[in-house]
């Protein structure tokens, strides 16, 4: 429990720093091309187009049902992907982020495990941007804004939360086994289709067992609350307050394992160099 509160301590004491630092490296990784940020949201702008012809065009789909309402495939869809392109993106930069910057790091003091922090936070303003995005579009569709919106208060905290835990075991295993990042990247391209993103996992209503266990995925906990909070009629987390509490007990663990782990190898990495 200590190196959890050790790294809480961190993050709190060097908010300033991971703000900057993460302003610093959404320009960096920007700078090269004409468009600049625009390709943050370009880039899952077409993925969802092709997924959105794939899975709402070439196959018959009804309307989803989403706690009573009906809505249409695509805002739907929308609705979870942003929210995926934010998991996926944070998970696979966060794992790389600490073996990746070696060298500024033995050149330079601060507490490493501000760094996968600060790496999800350059992704973070992309998220809140493309939540923005995705508001005004399903205002245009006819799902109008409403009080359960608060809720995506809620959620953001949750998935950052979620992927931060992820990123300390992920980024701290990384660097002394490369061969991780790129099973990580494999396996999170698997979730894709297995976390309720592209298709609902009511269709498995006939395999209740499958679909039971496949609910107490993290991950399709904060894409149902944000879809819940943008076509809704409830507060989720409480209506669903069985998953909610599943959900916060492997976050927590998650984030006890990886700051035991981060803090007890963090004075070794520089010898990956």
């Amino acid at each position: 429990m200590k190196p959890a509160i050790t790294v809480i301590k961190e993050q709190i004491e060097n908010f300033y720093l991971i703000r900057r630092l993460s302003l610093y490296e959404i320009k960096s990784k920007n700078k090269n091309n004409y468009l600049g940020m625009a390709w943050e949201v370009i880039n899952p702008a077409i993925q969802i187009l092709i997924y959105w012809f794939v899975f709402g065009t070439l196959r018959t789909r009804g309307d989803i049902n989403v706690d009573g309402n009906e809505v249409e495939f695509f805002a739907w869809l929308l609705g979870g992907f942003f929210v995926w392109i934010f998991f996926y993106q944070s998970t696979i930069q966060g794992s790389k982020s600490i073996f990746s910057r070696l060298k500024m790091l033995s050149k330079m003091n601060f507490p490493m495990s501000i760094i996968p922090n600060y790496v999800i936070f350059s992704q973070f303003y992309v998220h809140l941007l493309m939540l923005l995005i995705s508001v005004v579009i399903l205002q245009f569709m006819g799902y109008h804004a409403s009080i359960y919106y608060l809720q995506l208060i809620y959620y953001i905290f949750a998935v950052f939360c979620l992927v931060f835990a992820l990123s300390l075991i992920t980024s701290s295993v990384s660097t002394i086994i490369r061969d991780v990042h790129m099973l990580l990247n494999s396996t999170l391209r698997m979730m894709l289709y297995l976390s309720g993103v592209l298709w609902p996992l009511t269709l498995l209503k006939e395999f209740p067992l499958v679909m039971e266990i496949m609910k107490l995925n993290p991950l399709y906990y904060i894409i149902e609350g944000y879809r819940n909070a943008l076509f809704g009629t409830s507060w989720h987390f409480i209506a669903q307050w069985q998953y909610t509490i599943v959900f916060w007990a492997i976050v927590i663990i998650l984030f006890i394992f990886g700051s035991a782990l981060h803090v007890k190898f963090r004075k070794h990495f520089i010898d990956y160099l």
